[in-house]
């Protein structure tokens, strides 16, 4: 109940702490221009002047906040030493780019004084900014319930407890078919009937319970109370998809899958998706030609064979295509038969195409694939045939992700390094499941400015694989005998 509105509540905030950054940014300049020329009647024209290089620090200023991640909730144990200091690197760029158009159009250029006036107004203002992001961010905790309807659901309560991220688990709140057996160790606040008064008691903000009990007719009526009071009932499936951004597979189930298919905007899927990806693509081709260029260059130079790699792969619904990319390992690299790759220690990798594949160079030709209407620029990662087969078999709903036209970059990609394993292919569908349900030009900018920063960093580091964001004792709970959701998802894509 009321999922949208909460996992859509992540990305509202990163874009409100986006776009204050870049309104500040903005209104320094203002001031400093002010302070300047108050005595001079028309000073509004010199801001005029300078608007067109502020507009362009501010939006530079701001994705870069993003692209270093001073705006992730879930990054907020950095130091506040460590963030201060990105932030200045952020805010010197930036300015920077201000002074730099400045002397391209020599009548735009800010004097020494505005800038100087700015400057300070500047530093003064973004930072106080993050340090409120971050002094909130630290200390706020939001108070939880959890309902229980059977011994399995207060088992899973007690594997919130080590869920974390902002939530203090205050106890549960017994359903009507729920008993207290003997030495049981819970906190129980009361029964179904007293929610209102716990709620109000102990100042909870949000109910939670699991995917079965939101649908048990005997508690349907207190859960449309409780949201048209204005508290929020959200299962931990929700719970996953508003604080981690994933969709943890133990806990899909064909309901979630309809609601997911419901959820996308169509208008944007057939249309501005696809508008999108030809002006993406035309402006890759143009500013990254160089690049690919210079990439073709050192694969012809750098081993013997053919520069391009041309592979099949599969599309949205299933269709073949024949995808292009710049060839970074040996000529006969599949010999013994298809293989994945593992990133940038695969041993079938050539010298050069390790450096390509680190920094995705070997990719920029697929944006021909996307230009032709085969791909799209975000997407989940386009697979080959045969392992699709084969990870279907073994990964419930696997065969969901080729809904939707496959991507240069991705949720999953920007979020998992590249995988070799079973377990591996796994992690990086609990993201693309994400993405499926939330996919809007909204969460793709982010996606490229999340790609460019996995750029800059030269790939993303494989602790990411050892580290599940969901609580292990959560994923454990839903594996044990009694997993029925599990079950129900394995016997559904069978």
């Amino acid at each position: 109940m009321a999922a949208n509105g909460l996992i859509n509540r992540h990305w509202i905030y990163v874009a409100r702490h986006l776009a204050t950054d870049f309104c500040l940014f903005v209104a320094a300049f203002l001031g400093g221009t002010f302070i300047r020329f108050k005595d001079h009647e028309d000073w509004t024209h010199f801001f005029g002047l300078y608007l067109p290089a502020v507009v362009a620090g501010g939006l530079v200023f701001a994705c870069l906040v993003y692209i270093v991640g001073l705006y992730a909730p879930l990054r907020m144990e950095h130091a506040m030493g460590k963030r201060f200091g990105r932030l200045a690197i952020c805010l010197l760029f930036a300015l920077f780019l201000v002074v730099a158009i400045g002397y391209i159009d020599w009548s735009t250029r800010i004097g020494r004084g505005v800038m100087t006036y700015s400057f300070g107004l500047v530093v003064s203002l973004t930072f106080a900014h993050h340090f409120l992001i971050y002094r909130r961010s630290r200390s706020f905790r939001e108070k939880v319930v959890f309902i229980v309807n059977d011994q399995f659901d207060a088992s899973e309560a007690r594997a919130f407890g080590s869920f974390g991220a902002h939530l203090d688990f205050v106890g549960v709140v017994a359903g009507p078919n729920y008993e207290v057996e003997a030495g049981e160790d819970v906190k129980l606040l009361g029964g179904i009937e007293e929610i209102e008064s716990i709620i109000e008691d102990h100042r909870v903000s949000r109910v939670l319970c699991t995917t079965t009990g939101l649908d048990d007719p005997k508690m349907r009526r207190a859960f449309c109370q409780l949201r048209y009071s204005g508290v929020a009932v959200v299962s931990l499936i929700s719970l996953c998809e508003e604080i981690y951004q994933f969709v943890p597979i133990e806990f899909v189930c064909p309901s979630w899958l309809l609601g997911a298919s419901d959820a996308p905007q169509m208008l944007y899927i057939k249309k501005v998706k696809r508008a999108f990806d030809i002006i993406v693509s035309s402006l890759g081709l143009l500013f990254l030609g160089p690049i690919m260029l210079l990439g073709m260059l050192a694969v012809k130079l750098g081993s013997k064979g053919p520069i391009f790699y041309r592979q099949i792969r599969l599309g949205r619904f299933g269709k073949e295509f024949e995808v292009l990319k710049l060839r970074s390992m040996v000529v006969d690299a599949e010999k013994n038969g298809a293989q994945w790759s593992a990133a940038g220690n695969d041993p079938r990798s050539t010298g050069v195409g390790k450096i390509l594949r680190r920094y995705r160079i070997d990719e920029i030709p697929q944006l021909i694939n996307v230009f032709r209407g085969e791909m799209s620029f975000v997407g989940p990662r386009p697979e080959r045939p045969e392992f699709v087969e084969k990870l279907a078999e073994e990964i419930p709903y696997f065969q969901e992700r080729l809904l939707v036209q496959p991507g240069i970059t991705g949720w999953a990609q920007v979020n998992y390094p590249y995988g070799a394993t079973t377990d591996d292919a796994r992690r990086k569908l609990e993201y693309d499941l994400y993405y499926m349900k939330h996919m809007s030009l909204f969460l793709d900018v982010f996606i490229i400015l999340d790609t460019f920063s996995i750029i800059l960093r030269g790939g993303l580091d494989d602790s990411k694989k050892v580290e599940h964001p969901v609580s292990k004792a959560i994923l454990e709970h839903y594996r044990s005998p009694r997993g029925e959701l599990l079950d129900n998802a394995e016997s559904a894509s069978n």
